[in-house]
Order: C-alpha cells, then structure tokens, then sequence
C-alpha cells in the first residue's frame, strides 16, 4: 500500500513538474535589488548591461522594473532577462561565465547594490 501511495505522488509531481521544465517554454530570470541611487543602477544596467550582452550574442531579452506599491520593498529595482527557452539560458549561462570583462561588470555592481532574490521562472501554461 505504501509503494502504491508513493508511486502516485511520485507520478504526480512528475506530471506537474513537466512543464516547467519543458526546454521549449520561455523561461525568465528574475533579481530582485535594493540600491540607494535606483536611477544611476537602471541607466547602468540598460545601457552597459545591454551592451553586454548585444557584445555576446544573447538571445535573453533584459527589462527593468521598479517596485512602486510593493510595501516594506517600495523603491526595489527588478532585473528580468527573458529567454526563450532553458536551453538558450543555458547557452547564454556559459557564453556569460567564461566572459572576463562581463563578470568584472557584474562584480563592479555589488558596490552600489544588494541582491535580495535571484529566481528562475518559467511561462505557466495550462
């Protein structure tokens, strides 16, 4: 009876899982900031940030947003690069990793930054 019960959950969580990880669904990588100069980080983030990643050919699509009616996080800068499947996120991941003048960017910005969440999502469909 045990093994039943878990063979049922395991087929379940599997049949729910499935399509979040369906290399085909557009995924987005969400990170949630907090700065003291959200104007000069967004400016920095689209034009350099931008810059970046035309440089390395991504496919990942990058917005900013900020929090306005969002409580105790009001004044949060959101970063969200939407790509159009896990695979190319994975393939921007390692063109992004071994990329020098990238990572120093990306270190530069924990100076006048603090990451809060960084969170994968992938588009829900029925």
């Amino acid at each position: 009876m045990k093994s039943k019960l878990m063979l049922v959950a395991v087929s379940m969580l599997l049949s729910m899982s499935a399509p979040l990880l369906a290399q085909d669904a557009p995924v987005m990588r969400v990170i949630v900031v907090q700065t003291d100069n959200p104007s000069a980080y967004i400016k920095e983030v689209l034009e350099t940030g931008r810059a970046h990643l035309k440089r390395l050919e991504s496919t990942g699509n990058l917005r900013i947003w900020k929090a306005k009616y969002a409580g105790s996080n009001a004044g949060s800068v959101i970063v969200a690069i939407e790509f159009p499947s896990l695979t190319a996120l994975a393939e921007d991941d390692k063109k992004t990793a071994a990329d020098p003048a990238l990572g120093a960017w990306v270190r530069s910005l924990d100076k006048i930054r603090k990451i809060v969440s960084d969170s994968l999502y992938s588009e829900a469909r029925p």
